[in-house]
């Protein structure tokens, strides 16, 4: 086995969270290391006919808005229990989510997604204009109790919890070479 494989893995567990000060920075270092985890745009089962609640790290945000990705391109958010209705489409050739609510239509990236986070990228420079970066959803089940910097914790996690699944596997291949080694004997 490689160790620089192992050593690989071992850093991974003990690694601490990125700790930042705002929800932008602490995905800038989290989504390097989920990224490979994502499902993608296509696999619209993951997001499709799900509550999805909204973070931000705003400390005047206080909202409870989820946000509904329905077949047939509906698109609904409800603030506080207040419905407006808009549209999504899922723009194949590029991998890109196109949103339009209230007259405004906006384009976003995919920067992460499974069956608890729903993380997308607003299209261009968003930072340098001073606007957030990142969309940022979480299942509502779980993200209901959470602020966002649990959400952090727990999306970095899955880097963590990926990495303990493949020592498992490495440490059980090794038992297995080792007992075929003494059997041989």
């Amino acid at each position: 086995m490689d160790n620089k494989y192992l050593a690989k893995v071992s850093k991974s567990l003990s690694e601490p969270v990125p700790e930042r000060s705002s929800l932008d920075d602490s995905l800038e270092e989290i989504l390097k290391l989920v990224r490979p985890l994502s499902e993608d745009l296509r696999e619209d089962q993951f997001y499709l006919d799900r509550p999805w609640l909204e973070f931000k790290d705003d400390e005047d945000f206080h909202d409870a808005i989820l946000h509904f990705f329905n077949e047939g391109g509906e698109y609904l958010v409800s603030t506080n229990g207040d419905v407006d209705e808009g549209s999504w489409r899922y723009l194949e050739s590029s991998n890109k989510l196109m949103i339009s609510i209230g007259g405004i239509t906006e384009l976003y990236d995919l920067a992460f997604l499974d069956p608890e986070f729903f993380i997308l990228s607003k299209h261009g420079d968003n930072r340098k204009l001073g606007r957030p970066e990142y969309f940022v959803m979480l299942y509502e089940p779980v993200g209901r109790r959470l602020e966002w910097r649990d959400a952090m914790i727990k999306l970095f996690n899955k880097y963590r919890n990926n990495n303990s699944f493949l020592i498992t596997i490495t440490i059980v291949i090794l038992l297995l070479i080792a007992v075929i080694a003494l059997l041989s004997f």
